[in-house]
């Protein structure tokens, strides 16, 4: 019997699809810039900003496209990696958040969600290269966040810090660690690495709930800030955090199957299947409405257990890989998607941001690595 999950259309879209699309469509010749977005013809969109963790993200993918055979991918890595090197601002400012179409900086301040983006490019194109310019790239980031970003428990989220202390960055700057480490198999990034994953046990994560905005000391934030829930964190990090434990040998499997049941419990809309943006701690919805890359986290939550533990996952996977292939990239061009649905189901999305497709390739070539395991499975 199948599993159902649909392994030959995502491996259609994945590299027939959306690999040579974005190859083409989304990189500027003009600029020899990848877009920020497109429209839905598939021309570029000048949105009058760039923002620094797109190119670290397209970066990944071609990298990674790269490592799995497809031959553009390591030109386009190269191309990734020295769009990076040309909007590094020095070891006392870092890497913008945002230039503007030919490379002007906009707003430069060092913001951590794109630092370990920066990061996460740089790695993944070592992995691809193995050159000794990624890797002395990777130690640039990374030099720069200890020495500037560094608070007394984790990190700050920008510089000079404002608002709330944020989750989100530190998750992402974990998985760009663990890349780094693997990498190069150098103590550095495992240790930031073991640093936020403790951060994440004693503060961040309470046994079913994962926070989005703290103070300073890493309490919740007050009021309804402190209990906004978004139930795709909840689900990214769970896939994270297994890939920690698999790299390290610590136990990690009792905080993902915590934050996968909260989200599966509450974050799930049950009529649509969609993976909605925000609920409360006590699961009251917020924001019911999904854009595409929570379902691409529930993939891979659900494919990390399977890993973890053996239990069939293809129930939760073959419902949100139908629901990305049916309706989110389901347009009129192939290699774009719909951003957005409302909570009552209605297209809620104006352009095509570049930085999705890192969520869906990521998710994509994740089922696809497992997919003999998975049709391995007693049926």
């Amino acid at each position: 019997m199948s599993s159902g999950i649909p392994f030959d259309e995502i491996r259609r879209w994945t590299f027939d699809v959306a690999l040579p699309f974005w190859a083409d469509a989304g990189y500027d010749l003009q600029t020899r810039r990848f877009v920020e977005k497109l429209d839905y013809s598939g021309a570029p969109i000048d949105a009058g900003f760039h923002r620094t963790r797109v190119i670290g993200r397209q970066t990944y993918v071609f990298s990674h496209a790269a490592i799995l055979g497809w031959e553009q991918g390591l030109a386009l890595s190269a191309e990734g990696a020295r769009q990076l090197d040309e909007l590094y601002l020095g070891p006392d400012k870092g890497w913008p958040r945002t230039t503007d179409r030919n490379g002007k900086v906009l707003d430069g301040t060092p913001d951590l969600y794109d630092l370990a983006f920066v990061l996460f490019g740089y790695a993944w194109r070592h992995k691809a290269a193995k050159d000794e310019a990624s890797h002395a790239a990777m130690h640039r980031v990374m030099d720069f966040i200890d020495a500037h970003m560094r608070a007394a428990q984790g990190f700050w989220h920008e510089l000079p810090p404002e608002g709330w202390r944020q989750q989100n960055p530190h998750m992402h700057l974990l998985e760009a660690s663990l890349v780094a480490y693997e990498a190069s198999g150098q103590a550095r990034f495992l240790a930031a690495a073991r640093e936020i994953v403790t951060l994440f046990r004693e503060k961040l994560f309470d046994g079913v709930t994962l926070a989005e905005y703290f103070d300073t000391d890493w309490n919740r934030a007050e009021g309804r800030d402190g209990r906004l829930v978004e139930p795709g964190h909840q689900l990214e990090w769970a896939w994270i955090l297994v890939q920690y434990g698999r790299l390290t040998g610590e136990d990690t499997l009792a905080l993902a199957e915590g934050l996968v049941r909260f989200a599966e419990a509450y974050g799930v809309d049950p009529q649509t299947g969609r993976t909605m943006q925000i609920v409360l701690d006590d699961g009251t919805p917020v924001d019911a409405g999904a854009r595409t890359w929570p379902n691409t986290e529930r993939i891979k939550a659900h494919l990390a257990l399977f890993e973890a533990t053996g239990k069939d996952p293809s129930e939760a996977v073959t419902a949100s890989a139908r629901l990305l292939l049916d309706q989110y990239l389901n347009a009129a061009i192939p290699g774009l998607w719909l951003e957005r649905f409302t909570a009552t189901g209605e297209p809620d999305a104006n352009d095509v941001p570049a930085s999705t497709l890192y969520h869906v390739f990521l998710a994509f070539t994740e089922v696809l690595r497992l997919q003999g395991a998975i049709e391995a499975l007693p049926r």
